[in-house]
């Protein structure tokens, strides 16, 4: 199952890229919404690999993630691979530098089942995914606005 949206941003490649990749960020609103998370950071001799171990609350219940990220682009792609009971999921961010001060985020996320059961949690996903979809963009538009508001806020000099 697939799930994709994009979102033009007022804000320079370079800030857009800081706030996609601002994995401290994410774990801290993760970690108010209930996850436990643990980062580990592997230094390899081509730099430094990045995953992390969550559990996170949903539906009642405690669910392990893994995640990994396998592609790290700065400033335009960043890439994650992600493991949770069954589902595979990739993350893909992509950015495009319309103009000086204006970036195109484009944000594609697929689920893939590797039990029965988790291909019948995708089952009953796809019955929601109007709504799900929905969620979806009007979330990556919020973050959009919140980068925007980042970029414009209170500087003096630029």
């Amino acid at each position: 199952m697939k799930f994709s949206t994009r979102e033009d941003i007022d804000a320079p490649i370079e800030h857009v890229f800081r706030a996609v990749s601002n994995f401290d960020a994410f774990e801290k609103s993760a970690m108010r919404r209930g996850a436990e998370i643990q980062r580990e950071e592997h230094v390899f001799p081509d730099g430094i690999r990045t995953s992390w171990q969550a559990v996170f609350p949903y539906r009642g219940k405690m669910r392990p993630l893994k995640a990994k990220l396998v592609e790290l682009d700065s400033p335009t792609r960043l890439a994650v691979e992600s493991e949770s009971g069954g589902l595979d999921g990739d993350l893909v961010i992509d950015l495009m530098a319309l103009s000086r001060s204006r970036t195109r985020l484009k944000i594609q996320l697929e689920m893939r089942p590797r039990t029965m059961t988790a291909r019948l949690v995708l089952q009953s996903l796809k019955l929601a995914k109007a709504s799900l979809t929905r969620k979806f963009k009007l979330r990556i538009a919020r973050f959009a606005m919140e980068v925007e508001d980042q970029y414009k806020g209170p500087q003096l000099y630029r």
